[in-house]
């Protein structure tokens, strides 16, 4: 048998503990006497009783002689007085919240987890967690396994805590992980290298990059094709630039440099033009410039015959799709190349790429990414040499705060307004982008935010668009509020990212997705740590459709997961419009387009037995000649079962607008 003796602010508790179970408690009370503290008074009440007993102090002391004693924490009243009775007594860790219910459990390293200024056992750790986690409701098995995880891991209750109590969490409670900076390494002077002088003088830069030195020493330079992955802001945009300007030296042709938006177009060709317009003949080619609307296009150079072309994918490939010719290309770039994965445009990136090597097969082809699954087997597929590089020039932690919706808005203001009080140690003030779902969205959450905050999304025009990115760029707002259908978009040097929605549209990111948006929060030039906040509500969700779970489960998957390798599959929508596009580039040759489509990264359905039937091509004399129809389908992006939803609704009405209209309506109901 033992006592253990637990101090309280009133009297002692004692418990009496047979090593299996408390078999009796009491309360004593101490009295200053002339020898020192003495016992007062004793009422012990056995295990299972309501109803304490008065037992004569002579009785107690008898008992803690022939027992083991046991402080639960020093007491200098209580240790006195067992040393002028002659009473050993040793100091033990228990679980105050176990002896609460009259439960002995002994505190060892491995259970021990703290709590304010104490520390209990991870049992009653666990409950009180399950018991915070209950008052946000709707928190799935999994996320509650992740906190669970989490408090192993941390074993302080009150950080893991702060996740789900945001208001008054210190960031070190809500803090997920950190990711570490790489060291300082030594690169080559740009001055080094074997570029033209006015490209050296022009380009601004000193010293090369880690990753910009890696590609180099992998063959940049002498012409060797390269899939090039590292984070956002570690350089990539400049390899392209020393590459496109060295093939372009020795008349090996132009460079083509695209990209999967307008408005990073529109970006990377001022950029160009500031930089390199004084000697060089730049271009602009997006599918914009077919479009005539008052502020939506950019001043800019047209023609297919410059030095260097910026373009989206598809206003390149719509030439190509017209059976217009390119002029000599040496070096084509293809920026955000993790597009390949994308359920709506994938199949085109890819055929695009095999159309440009088909038409330009000498030209030096440069991927880039910075994020991608597997990128050993892409590389492969795409004949390029890998160059990896996974550090990040910047630090990054990521905070993860399980909250309401209603809350979020709140929370977002709260945070942009502390970075943006904050400035690094290079001058500049801490700048957030806000992700979220939709475009009203955007604009609540920035209005909410107030003047410092501004919207970016598609359905803004080019001149309002870059209005925002002028005002950001100088650090005159806080933040951006924009859409995840963004995320590989314009170039915000933002110290820190938050997700008000971890959802594009109604569909869950991917983890490739989350990463490209995550990886915009720390610039080397600008900050000095990135942040990424992820807001995500208990048991939320934004369709019916959406599945896989709810919004806090699916941060943990994205927090934890790992890409998957490029492998797309394509329907006969994707298929049949490659199919033709291609035959547009082989002028109808077979062993061409079998060639041509065999070169794709994706799988590609066999189109042609359904393109025949249905008459849109036709074989004569070992040719593939399209139907007028069927160079509809190549010239203005459209897959066999589009064409024929579009056919079916000009039979009904003639009138442009209403198919438009009606043909939106349906393709959002399959989405």
């Amino acid at each position: 048998m033992s006592i253990i003796v637990h101090p309280g602010r009133g009297p002692y508790r004692l418990y009496f503990y047979d090593g299996r179970r408390v078999t009796g408690s009491g309360d004593l009370e101490l009295s200053k006497t002339g020898k020192g503290c003495r016992p007062k008074e004793f009422r012990y009440r056995d295990a299972g009783r309501r109803q304490p007993r008065h037992v004569p102090t002579k009785e107690l002391i008898r008992e803690l002689r022939g027992q083991k004693v046991y402080l639960t924490g020093e007491n200098e009243a209580f240790r006195s007085m067992c040393s002028d009775l002659q009473i050993p007594v040793a100091v033990i860790r228990l679980c105050r919240t176990c002896l609460l219910t009259d439960r002995v459990t002994p505190l060892k390293t491995k259970n021990a987890v703290k709590y304010g200024r104490e520390e209990i056992c991870m049992g009653c750790a666990k409950n009180e967690l399950r018991r915070e986690a209950g008052y946000l409701g709707g928190m799935g098995m999994k996320s509650i396994g992740h906190l669970e995880h989490m408090l192993e891991m941390y074993r302080d209750l009150d950080r893991v805590v702060g996740m789900l109590q945001p208001d008054t969490a210190k960031p070190a409670q809500t803090l997920f992980d950190r990711l570490e900076p790489h060291a300082v390494r030594k690169t080559q002077p740009i001055t080094a290298l074997p570029l033209p002088k006015q490209f050296v003088d022009a380009s601004g830069v000193n010293n090369l990059m880690p990753v910009q030195q890696l590609c180099v020493d992998a063959g940049l330079l002498k012409g060797k094709d390269q899939l090039v992955v590292a984070a956002t802001a570690s350089g990539k945009t400049f390899i392209g630039e020393m590459a496109g300007m060295k093939n372009l030296s020795e008349s090996r042709g132009s460079m083509l440099f695209l990209v999967p938006l307008v408005a990073l177009a529109n970006q990377k060709y001022r950029r160009f033009s500031e930089r390199y317009g004084d000697f060089l003949n730049i271009s602009l080619l997006t599918g914009v410039s077919r479009i005539h609307l008052p502020g939506t296009g950019v001043k800019a150079r047209r023609s297919m015959k410059s030095d260097v072309i910026v373009g989206t994918y598809e206003g390149v490939d719509h030439h190509l799709r017209m059976g217009k010719r390119l002029a000599k290309v040496g070096t084509v770039v293809i920026d955000e190349v993790q597009m390949l994965e994308d359920p709506d445009r994938g199949h085109r990136l890819d055929g695009l790429i095999a159309r440009l090597r088909h038409v330009a097969p000498k030209a030096q082809f440069l991927f880039l990414s910075a994020t991608i699954g597997s990128p050993s087997v892409l590389a492969k597929k795409l004949s390029a040499d890998l160059v990896r590089y996974d550090e990040r020039p910047v630090g990054l932690e990521r905070h993860l705060i399980f909250t309401e919706r209603k809350e979020k808005i709140g929370l977002i203001k709260k945070m942009v307004s502390e970075e943006f009080r904050k400035t690094s140690s290079k001058g500049f003030h801490g700048q957030t982008i806000v992700f979220t779902n939709s475009r009203a969205r955007c604009h609540t959450v920035a209005d909410a935010i107030g003047n410092k905050a501004m919207p970016y999304h598609a359905g803004l025009s080019s001149m309002e668009r870059r209005q925002v990115e002028k005002m950001f760029e100088k650090g005159e707002i806080a933040a951006v509020v924009t859409t995840a259908a963004l995320a590989a978009g314009v170039d915000f040097p933002a110290s820190q990212v938050i997700f008000d929605a971890l959802a594009m549209g109604i569909s869950w990111l991917k983890v490739q997705e989350f990463c490209q948006m995550m990886g915009r929060a720390g610039r080397p030039d600008f900050h000095d740590l990135g942040k990424v906040v992820i807001l995500a509500e208990p048991g939320g969700v934004y369709s019916r459709e959406s599945g896989g779970g709810t919004e806090e489960e699916v941060a943990i998957r994205l927090l934890k997961g790992e890409m998957e390798e490029v492998s797309p599959v394509y329907d006969i929508e994707g298929s049949s419009e490659e199919y033709v596009a291609n035959a547009v580039v082989c002028g109808g040759e077979h062993e061409c387009l079998t060639d041509l489509c065999g070169t794709m990264v994706g799988e590609l359905e066999d189109a042609w037995p359904l393109l025949k039937q249905e008459g849109y091509i036709r074989e004569r004399k070992g040719k593939i000649i399209l139907s007028p129809l069927g160079q509809v389908m190549a010239e203005h992006f459209i897959g066999i079962e589009r064409l024929s939803r579009i056919l079916r609704m000009v039979r009904k009405t003639k009138d442009p607008l209403a198919i438009v209209a009606e043909l939106d309506c349906v393709e959002d109901q399959d989405a």
